[in-house]
């Protein structure tokens, strides 16, 4: 991680992270040979409800970032998606039709119906 880069230390008021979510973002990272990485979720335009979530392992935050330390892992929020998902939390399901981690977002006012985009 650059130290030069300015970043904002963020709690998990913005977004919690269960531990099955961790313990799967802790091998991927291992996998990937980035353990000190972090995973990046931005809320983006686009899908059927007209927002959606696009995650990226990443090495860390970009300036302006927050950044959340909680059960061994990072996550990183730019502020702009930090708006979109105040209060929400981040698990991991082992579904399997929608293996994958999975945001449980409480400002979405409706969801499309394959589950991959949100309305606020």
């Amino acid at each position: 991680m650059n130290t030069e880069v300015s970043f904002t230390r963020g709690s998990e008021k913005l977004c919690q992270i269960t531990e099955k979510a961790a313990l799967r973002l802790k091998e991927i990272l291992e996998q990937s040979g980035r353990q000190e990485g972090a995973l990046r979720i931005s809320v983006v335009g686009g899908g059927c409800a007209g927002l959606q979530y696009e995650m990226n392992i990443v090495d860390g935050p970009e300036t302006k970032d927050i950044m959340i330390d909680s059960k061994g892992v990072k996550l990183i929020v730019d502020p702009k998606s930090a708006l979109f998902l105040s209060g929400s939390i981040l698990d991991y399901s082992e579904d399997l039709l929608n293996q994958g981690f999975v945001v449980k977002n409480p400002n979405a006012v409706s969801h499309c119906s394959c589950g991959k985009s949100f309305a606020i």
